[in-house]
């Protein structure tokens, strides 16, 4: 399968992201810049994290309306899977491609760290190498990461599926609503997550606990 990466002013993840799409795939993403207003035919866009313009307004306000977006929404209309990672998720959401906000974090303080991650869903094409219930390790590294929306809102996710990591074993960094970690649209081809898989693949970053993530979207059998 063939993925692309975005890159935007002020992400400074990408080139993690790039590493971990090609140790797994065998195959470098293609590059896209944010003014770009065609993305090339491939199966997986990922938005990794960073500070997309400083985090100036609000994390990924800015992101969120520049014209890659708007292709990125496009070709997820059409059913191509899009990943957004830390500040990719901040992006998604304030695009509209995904339910909730996200917020300061209730500590108000910065996080690095790891913690542990439940497998909500793994029926969706972003974890199906993963079993239900799974529980996984991942880093974390946020400001803004305190997941919000409305009750209603919460019910119909949590109803349909759409919370497919939540932070286990009290490790939630952030205060989020039912220790979501990561969500996915109705539709199934968009995740938002905050914490960063693409650094926990191999033996040289102390677990590879993220590979499967990247082994089910990339449609790798053998990861």
């Amino acid at each position: 399968m063939k993925s692309a990466v975005v890159q935007l002013p002020g992400l400074n993840r990408d080139r993690d992201m790039i590493a971990a799409l090609t140790r797994i795939s065998g195959k470098a993403p293609v590059t896209i810049w944010q003014t770009e207003t065609e993305i090339p035919d491939v199966d997986l866009i990922v938005i990794p994290g960073g500070f997309s313009y400083g985090d100036y307004l609000r994390c990924g306000a800015i992101a969120a309306r520049m014209p890659v977006m708007q292709a990125i929404r496009e070709k997820a209309e059409k059913g191509v899977k899009v990943l957004g990672v830390c500040n990719g998720f901040q992006i998604l959401v304030e695009a509209g491609m995904l339910p909730g906000a996200l917020m300061r974090n209730a500590s108000l303080k910065f996080v690095c760290r790891e913690v542990k991650l439940e497998v909500v869903n793994n029926d969706t094409e972003f974890t199906r190498a993963y079993d239900k219930g799974q529980i996984i390790r991942s880093p974390v590294a946020h400001h803004d990461g305190n997941y919000f929306v409305e009750p209603e809102q919460l019910r119909s996710i949590e109803d349909k599926g759409q919370v497919v990591f939540r932070y286990a074993e009290g490790t939630n960094p952030n205060g989020s609503l039912n220790d979501i970690a990561g969500i996915i649209n109705a539709k199934g081809n968009v995740l938002g997550m905050m914490p960063h898989p693409e650094n926990l693949i191999e033996a040289a970053h102390g677990g590879n606990d993220g590979r499967a993530l990247f082994a089910s979207a990339l449609g790798v059998i053998a990861a």
